[in-house]
């Protein structure tokens, strides 16, 4: 009797631990939500040289997004200042500016974003150097990727700086980074791609998927790209070995096995996909499904329960900037082996809000850019 009143108690205070817990919780995150702000009314208060740029004080639609006029940023000794000539846009872009899924939040802001600046992907002209700077100089052609790249001008470190390649345009130069690195990463280094080894790309028509079939290629590896009817051609064009249409075949349900699926679309479950690789074959999730509370983030969760059942390798990635990654895309597009694939481009910062609209869709063939004169 007297155990069973000890485990009576252990359950009472247990129980009552975590009402206290989550009542503490819940309060602390009210408190953490109604506390949140940014830095939108001293973005505005301009003093000295100014500049256009996108600002968003709330999270919402593309309606949201409001040019303005900032001020133009100021390098330090060890920055490179650099005029926007064309920039990108990412599903990283459109995530950031809704505030979706609402996990992202507990680190981009509760109520407000915390950072009112958008944008990364980006190419320009150098306008003025640090006296720390060796790299650089005023008229260089470059391109890269910074926080804020939806404006006239943006200051960064060289070292994330890359010389921009003759034979590319600003446009193409600008859609380079995030997707660029994205296919990369996720073929070489998560995906583990061998030459002669199989790999299906499944969204192969869009940013990140036009990237990753020609980079596939340079690594020597038979690839198939997965893509609607009206994109097969564009897919093929690029080096595909083999198109699959979605519209009219489910490539888990084929005979083919591949060594490396890299997913974009994240369509099919995880268990439809172990069946589309070989034994011991490699999944790599980079985008999924829209969900506002979790997903994508609850499928790779799935993935991170379902590994160690299995022997294939199932897994999300997410790139890091690399300087060595940079230089190596540069030498890939300089050689004529990888090409950005431009869909749509829009004139002026005024059009950005057209422009994300347009990507949100899900139906961009390769990279939409936004033109700066």
């Amino acid at each position: 009797m007297k155990l069973k009143r000890i485990l009576k108690r252990i359950v009472k205070w247990s129980g009552v631990g975590l009402l206290v817990a989550l009542f503490v919780g819940g309060l602390l995150l009210f408190i953490a939500y109604w506390r949140s702000t940014n830095d939108c009314e001293s973005l505005t208060a301009v003093q000295g040289e100014s500049m256009k740029a996108i600002v968003y004080c709330e999270y919402g639609s593309p309606e949201v997004l409001k040019l303005e006029t900032i001020a133009k940023p100021i390098p330090n000794d060890d920055q490179v200042l650099i005029k926007v000539r064309a920039a990108s846009i990412n599903p990283y872009d459109w995530h950031f500016m809704r505030g979706e899924p609402y996990v992202m939040r507990l680190g981009t802001g509760l109520r407000k974003p915390e950072s009112a600046r958008l944008g990364v992907d980006f190419s320009g002209t150098v306008e003025g150097v640090g006296k720390n700077i060796t790299q650089f100089k005023p008229g260089n052609e470059v391109y890269g990727g910074k926080t804020g790249a939806f404006a006239e001008y943006v200051v960064m470190l060289e070292k994330y700086l890359i010389p921009k390649p003759e034979n590319l345009s600003f446009e193409q130069a600008g859609a380079v980074q995030i997707a660029g690195m994205t296919a990369l990463q996720g073929l070489r280094d998560k995906g583990k791609l061998q030459p002669g080894q199989r790999v299906l790309i499944n969204g192969a028509s869009g940013g990140v998927g036009t990237f990753a079939v020609q980079i596939a290629k340079t690594l020597g590896a038979d690839a198939t790209g997965v893509c609607s009817t009206r994109n097969a051609d564009l897919v093929r064009s690029i080096g595909a070995d083999h198109v699959i249409d979605y519209t009219k075949e489910d490539y888990t349900k084929g005979a083919a096995r591949y060594d490396l699926i890299l997913d974009m679309v994240g369509n099919h479950g995880l268990l439809a996909n172990r069946r589309a690789l070989k034994p011991e074959g490699n999944y790599v999730m980079i985008g999924g499904p829209k969900g506002r509370w979790l997903a994508p983030m609850d499928s790779v969760l799935r993935a991170f329960l379902l590994k160690p059942f299995v022997k294939q390798q199932m897994g999300f990635m997410i790139s890091t900037i690399n300087r060595d990654d940079l230089l190596h895309l540069r030498d890939l597009m300089q050689s004529g082996k990888v090409n950005p694939v431009i869909d749509r481009r829009y004139n002026g910062l005024t059009e950005l809000p057209e422009a994300i609209r347009y990507v949100e869709e899900g139906h961009a063939r390769g990279k939409v850019v936004i033109a700066l004169e």
